[in-house]
């Protein structure tokens, strides 16, 4: 959800190329990455099919003598899950044997070998030492003390080439760091050791058997979740579904939610539990609940068995804090504990407990269908594409938790107007009296959201605009479905129906899992979902001519 964030944005964002472009930077700019957006068909007004299928075979010799030469490395193959007999390779720039922050590839092969669509970035004329002065020993160290908290558990200190926004690169040492309730990626000099760059990167929103347990939802819905019983008691623990995802109650500790973070070692007395199984707390049961309508959404629409594809468990944190000290945070809590959510990586997520200010503001933040699927599909994100949670790709980011949330929604809850109901409006049911939302995917601009790209927000701010620039490709996914007219560009959209709606879910959910690489833009993302479309349902589609004039009304090309 939107927030406030304070630091500057080294990463320039940049058009999609058609053909391979070497572009030095200007000054005060960054270092420009070659861009690729390439299919067998042309995806961009003017371009003829010849001219995209040569520029995709050049594309694809330049890929390939990249990483015969060890500029580019083959991190993973992996086999199309739903288009029989194409595979997906995804590569990673490498200097030096150095990883460079930004630089990737993803190549599409078809049943015969062949190439079909290569969508990447990468960045020219590094010359820079790999020698490290500040040794892998004490890098943890020294990024922890640079971000003020701890490593995140389970991952490591990592050498990386990072383009700066003077023009040049820096040899860094990078990880994520845990402060409280924030994660941060920090970019130490590897050289001197000093603090180079840092973001937030907190992907927020602003003997044993199964049981039943039923309750009310924040939104007043009667809901049903799954449980387990042991030691006498209920507990949050859904054994109906392979990862066994699990809610744990705070009880309004951000003390202890701090720890969980820090540690990722959550004990069995933090389990929620309930000792009748008709839970009174009503965020327990909505999150527990939404969770696993979200399982069931990506497991029978996409055949994703969980957020990591192997029924990873979720790790869902609730009450983190008191709705009480909203207004005035104690020390070492955070804003996110209260108005917001955010997924913190490998399947941990945290939902706030609203805000209650001599009345209440927003209620408990799990409370709403599409803020819970909204935080689990940034999880799909982590274990796909990966997106950067910082300019156009994290807003990418965003808007695919955002898209995705909404066809939970439409698919779990009845269509009307108020709580509990099915609408295009996210977050709307976190409010004790329906009407406010956290954005409109129909009417961005009604919320005061970008509802085109040249009415963007450029900022420093919020990792450069993520929340709100999200409302782009937020109404491009509205009008694919249902059609209209944008207000800024006054093309109109022939949608697919809302009734065909999955045919536009499946092709976003293909690009955004299986084609886009870390540092897509909205260019990229473009190209890379009019793809998705063909390869699913073929050249000139209904899907792929709504994606295309969709796009075209939102002003991305």
């Amino acid at each position: 959800m939107r927030r406030s964030r304070r630091f500057s944005i080294p990463i320039l964002a940049a058009t999609a190329l058609w053909a391979a472009l070497t572009v030095q930077p200007a000054h005060g700019q960054g270092p420009r990455p070659q861009r690729v957006a390439a299919g067998e068909v042309s995806m961009t007004p003017g371009t003829s099919n010849g001219a995209a299928l040569a520029a995709l075979r050049s594309w694809n010799t330049n890929v390939t003598a990249m990483t015969n030469a060890g500029q580019l490395r083959s991190i993973r193959r992996e086999s199309d899950p739903i288009v029989a007999g194409h595979r997906h390779e995804h590569l990673t720039q490498f200097h030096r044997g150095v990883r460079v922050f930004g630089g990737e590839m993803v190549r599409q092969t078809n049943f015969f070998g062949q190439v079909v669509s290569i969508f990447g970035s990468y960045y020219p004329n590094i010359n820079i030492d790999v020698a490290p002065a500040v040794p892998a020993a004490i890098a943890p160290k020294v990024l922890a003390s640079a971000g003020h908290g701890t490593v995140v558990p389970g991952t490591a200190a990592e050498l990386t080439v990072l383009p700066l926004d003077d023009g040049t690169y820096r040899l860094t040492w990078s990880a994520r760091v845990a402060n409280g309730g924030e994660m941060t990626r920090v970019f130490v000099d590897a050289t001197t050791g000093q603090e180079v760059f840092s973001y937030n990167d907190t992907w927020a929103q602003n003997g044993l058997h199964g049981a039943v347990g039923s309750g009310t939802g924040v939104a007043g819905d009667p809901l049903k979740m799954q449980s387990q019983v042991g030691n006498g008691t209920f507990l949050a623990v859904d054994l109906n579904r392979p990862g066994q995802n699990t809610t744990y109650d705070m009880k309004g500790s951000f003390q202890r939610t701090n720890t969980i973070l820090a540690t990722r070692a959550p004990a069995q007395s933090d389990i929620a539990s309930d000792a009748d199984n008709k839970w009174g707390d009503t965020g327990v049961i909505a999150v527990q609940t939404y969770a696993g309508y979200t399982y069931d959404y990506y497991k029978q629409v996409h055949n994703r068995s969980g957020i990591d594809g192997k029924d990873l468990k979720l790790r869902l944190l609730v009450n983190p804090a008191l709705p009480t000290d909203a207004a005035h945070p104690p020390a070492g809590s955070t804003s996110t504990y209260y108005e917001n959510a955010a997924y913190y990586s490998n399947g941990y997520m945290v939902f706030g407990v609203g805000r209650i200010s001599g009345q209440v503001s927003t209620k408990n933040w799990g409370g709403a269908i599409d803020i819970v699927a909204h935080e689990i599909t940034h999880g799909v994100t982590e274990f796909s594409s990966d997106l950067i949670y910082l300019n156009e790709s994290g807003a990418l980011n965003e808007s695919f938790s955002d898209m995705m949330g909404t066809a939970v929604e439409f698919r779990s809850q009845p269509l009307g107007v108020g709580p509990a109901k099915s609408d295009w409006l996210h977050g709307e049911d976190i409010y004790p009296q329906f009407g406010p939302a956290n954005r409109s995917m129909s009417d961005p601009h009604s919320l005061g959201d970008p509802d085109h790209y040249s009415v963007r927000l450029i900022t420093s701010g919020d990792s450069g605009g993520v929340h709100t620039n999200s409302s782009i490709s937020n109404h491009m996914f509205y009008l694919a479905i249902n059609g209209g007219v944008n207000r800024v560009s006054g093309l109109a959209v022939q949608g697919v129906g809302f009734a065909n709606r999955v045919l536009i879910e499946r092709a976003i959910f293909r690009a955004f899992t299986v084609l886009m690489p870390a540092n897509s833009t909205f260019s990229t993302c473009r190209a890379a979902t009019i793809q998705a479309a063909r390869d699913l349902y073929g050249n000139g589609s209904p899907a792929e001519t709504a994606l295309t004039q969709a796009w075209n009304a939102v002003g991305v090309f």
